[in-house]
């Protein structure tokens, strides 16, 4: 499926012309330096802002938690790309996660919460947000009779959803989601990170807020950690959703710090050329295993045999850049294949320029192994980077290979 330059909000246009997404990723929130014409804004590497006179601030900067010029800067840039109202950027994924929950929910709420998706997703709202009364239900989020059906009148406040979904690459259709939020008075936040800005924008569909670990697609290059917020129009309990989201950024104060952000706008400005490569590979890669005798199962969306192949196609502008597969020989092989690459860096996280691979079972969902939401444990999962598609097939050959020796 090729992904055309798409039109994103931006605040500013082209003569007649809304400029387009890279256009709008290169140049919304990241303006020229007005003191020395710098192209690249300068990182604003302080803590705090000189006052004209008390409380008389230059530009609205006070003290960094609060604002700082290239973290608003980033936030003006994301929302751009996600069409929404207000941009936060936090320290971590799981950070932003945390804020907009804290800013939304209260002792006896209830979530609905998508059952595959990241395991330190799962570990916050059923380890850290549970003690504090906070009810969840884990669900299928392709199965909308049960999503429906996990709604609790009164008492469900939000509805959370990964789409394409961490590792089984599961597709839900967010429209139908947002209905069933808004129908019950509740609130859906979809994770955007496997898909980007770029292959979809969730707040078009419905969502009232779109999340983000940084640190994968947008970041791109593994060398940043941090976490960001997307509101859209959305209110809540009377008021507006962007003031409950920033008065958790500045109180609980998770921010993402001026290099951090810094690097988070570099690797915006880059991602629709890095998720074409991304994507191009992993539909390659994709329909190489199906031919394996080795793998049992692929996982893509881009493959037509994929459950959710149509609705991906309806509701993103692309199939992303991961790939997961289940292995014929059961766990051993898997955690044979898993160990073998060397192209292929075992690692956690993903959406960097380089390829990992990752065993789920043990290391991102290890905190629901053992549990009904447990990973398969003949699964791989692939973060397909940007190297020659060549060399990716020659090193995941190699481990197949071992898998069976």
């Amino acid at each position: 499926m090729t992904t055309a330059s798409t039109t994103a909000a931006a605040s500013a246009t082209t003569g007649t012309r809304t400029p387009g997404f890279t256009t709008t990723a290169v140049h919304a929130g990241q303006e020229p330096d007005p003191l020395t014409g710098a192209v690249i804004p300068p990182i604003y590497q302080t803590s705090t802002f000189a006052q004209d006179e008390i409380n008389v601030l230059r530009a609205g900067h006070e003290y960094s938690r609060g604002s700082n010029p290239t973290r608003s800067g980033f936030e003006q840039q994301l929302a751009a790309l996600e069409g929404g109202r207000r941009g936060f950027a936090f320290a971590s994924g799981i950070a932003a996660e945390d804020a907009l929950l804290r800013a939304v929910l209260r002792p006896g709420d209830h979530i609905v919460l998508g059952a595959d998706g990241y395991g330190g997703t799962n570990r916050l709202i059923t380890k850290v947000l549970a003690p504090w009364e906070i009810g969840s239900t884990p669900v299928d989020i392709t199965d909308l009779d049960a999503v429906a059906a996990a709604v609790r009148p009164g008492s469900t406040r939000v509805l959370w959803l990964e789409t394409p979904s961490n590792p089984l690459l599961g597709i839900a259709d967010v429209a139908a989601w947002a209905q069933f939020a808004h129908d019950a008075g509740a609130l859906l936040v979809v994770d955007n990170t496997f898909a980007s800005p770029y292959l979809q924008t969730p707040l078009a569909l419905g969502a009232d807020a779109v999340v983000h670990s940084t640190t994968k697609y947008i970041g791109g290059h593994s060398d940043v950690l941090g976490g960001a917020v997307v509101v859209g129009d959305a209110a809540w309990r009377d008021a507006p959703l962007t003031d409950a989201v920033g008065f958790q950024q500045f109180a609980a104060g998770a921010v993402a710090g001026p290099q951090d952000s810094y690097l988070a706008a570099r690797g915006l400005k880059t991602l629709s050329l890095r998720m074409e490569r991304h994507q191009a590979s992993a539909q390659t890669i994709a329909e190489w295993l199906l031919e394996r005798p080795e793998v049992a199962h692929v996982l893509y969306p881009g493959l037509p045999g994929h459950p959710g192949h149509e609705l991906a196609a309806a509701q993103m502008r692309g199939f992303g850049g991961m790939v997961s597969f289940r292995l014929a020989g059961g766990e051993a092989a898997a955690r044979t294949v898993a160990e073998s690459t060397e192209l292929y860096s075992l690692s956690v996280s993903l959406g960097g320029v380089e390829s990992l691979v990752c065993y789920p079972s043990e290391m991102t969902h290890a905190s629901v192994k053992g549990t009904p939401l447990a990973v398969p444990a003949d699964l791989v999962r692939l973060s397909v980077g940007i190297e020659d598609v060549e060399d990716q097939l020659a090193d995941l050959e190699r481990a197949l290979a071992a898998a069976t020796a």
